[in-house]
């Protein structure tokens, strides 16, 4: 059967892109001219704040005393899970070499960035997990320095736990500057800071858009969008666990989606059912945020069977990806487009999003149909490199002189020739394309 939709969103999770980019666009021309001055501005603009942007050791260590030690313990625990899995990561890229033809030996080497700027959101939320995921995989990535940024509040500055969090995940220094103007200043290397070479970390749109206009200048991690979720379930999923995950995604923000895939119709109709209680039962800015993204943006889709339902998830390409279905290793083996994927009723991505060790900066809006999350992999430059005999360079050498030639690059040829005539000077080769 073709897929039900028993709801349907009625927007899709895109910003007014043109005004967006307009705005970060002027943003970071100011600054980059205005420097540090001008970075200043736009905090006490956007921030409404102006205390010290770049944390001091004392002001760490009196940020750090503020935080509830069950909170740090918990803070720990998430790390260490993080680190662990970062490391395990890292152990699966290796340099190694091997000989192609005798005399010719070609390799890689894993090399880390040198200088990783982290965004971690702290307006509406403090994303705790956020300075956790990506500064602990900057360090075990082996990155020589990290500058954790996160927008401050007003007569506050950088939220506590956030700063325990980064520390203890290894930044090096600390920016109280949020938005456009947090980003420009680690792209810059504003206020004595070195230049990053990649940044990462989620934001909102601005600093998604502030990420993709720098791109080429400096890595990204991804080009973000609104969070997004999809469950599949059928007829075994409980529907109170399912109504709940989705609820705890939709938190997130006003545009971001959750969709339900099942093939199960009354599974699906008692979801719909139970949905709109839990979200009335959330604090208020949970709840605001929860009911718009339910009501614009949620789909219910019935599907005929489990395979009609792991094509529907393909299609979707979700951040992330929940089964809450039986056989589970046929949904592992099957399921193929998702940034993370939580198997079962006994995890969720809540868990992810905090403290399993997987990382939680994914990529959204599709874009898992191509690429996966923020690992430590993206802070490591994978490059090669060659070295060879004079014997070993010969077919090489021959082969690349008649490839050049036809393809009218005679110059490329010339090098090879050169070589060959200076290696072998009593042989003759047949160097021409068509010979």
């Amino acid at each position: 059967m073709a897929r039900e939709y028993l709801k349907k969103a009625t927007l899709t999770a895109k910003s007014d892109a043109s005004e967006v980019h307009e705005t970060v666009k002027t943003i970071l021309a100011d600054i980059e001219t205005g420097g540090d001055a001008k970075a200043m501005e736009y905090a006490a603009r956007y921030d409404r704040y102006e205390g010290n942007v770049l944390m001091t050791a004392e002001e760490i260590e009196a940020a750090c005393a503020l935080v509830p030690e069950k909170l740090k313990a918990d803070i720990r625990f998430a790390h260490d899970n993080v680190k662990r899995f970062a490391e395990k990561q890292k152990s699966t890229v290796s340099d190694m070499e091997i000989e192609i033809v005798p005399g010719l030996m070609a390799g890689q080497k894993a090399i880390p960035v040198d200088t990783a700027g982290c965004y971690v959101p702290g307006g509406r939320y403090s994303h705790i997990a956020s300075a956790i995921m990506t500064v602990t995989t900057a360090r075990v990535a082996g990155c020589r320095h990290i500058t954790a940024c996160s927008p401050p509040r007003p007569g506050v500055g950088v939220a506590p736990a956030i700063v325990y969090a980064a520390r203890i995940s290894g930044a090096d220094r600390i920016l109280a500057m949020g938005g456009v103007q947090g980003v420009a200043a680690m792209t810059f290397g504003l206020f004595g800071l070195p230049r990053a070479n990649i940044l990462v970390g989620p934001g909102n749109q601005f600093v998604a858009e502030a990420k993709r206009i720098l791109y080429g200048r400096v890595g990204i991690d991804m080009i973000a969008g609104p969070t997004d979720s999809l469950i599949l379930a059928d007829a075994q999923a409980d529907p109170m666990v399912v109504a709940t995950d989705l609820v705890s995604q939709a938190e997130h923000g006003h545009n971001s989606p959750v969709w339900l895939v099942t093939d199960d119709r009354a599974l699906a109709e008692k979801v719909i059912d139970l949905v709109p209680g839990l979200i009335d039962n959330l604090p208020d800015v949970n709840r605001e945020n929860a009911f718009a993204a339910w009501r614009d943006y949620a789909e219910v889709i019935l599907c005929a069977d489990r395979a009609e339902m792991a094509a529907c998830s393909d299609d979707y390409a979700p951040e992330h990806l929940t089964v809450q279905a039986g056989d589970l290793d046929w949904w592992l083996d099957r399921l193929t487009c998702y940034g993370s994927l939580f198997l079962g009723e006994e995890t969720t991505v809540s868990y992810g999003d905090k403290a399993t060790g997987t990382n939680h900066v994914l990529p959204t809006s599709g874009a898992a149909s191509y690429t996966g999350g923020l690992s430590v992999h993206k802070y490591m430059k994978i490059v090669t490199w060659q070295r060879a005999t004079r014997e070993g360079s010969r077919p090489v050498a021959i082969a690349t002189a008649r490839i050049s030639r036809m393809e009218g690059m005679e110059g490329h040829a010339r090098a090879a020739d050169v070589r060959l005539a200076k290696y072998f000077p009593a042989e003759t080769f047949d160097l021409a394309a068509d010979g």
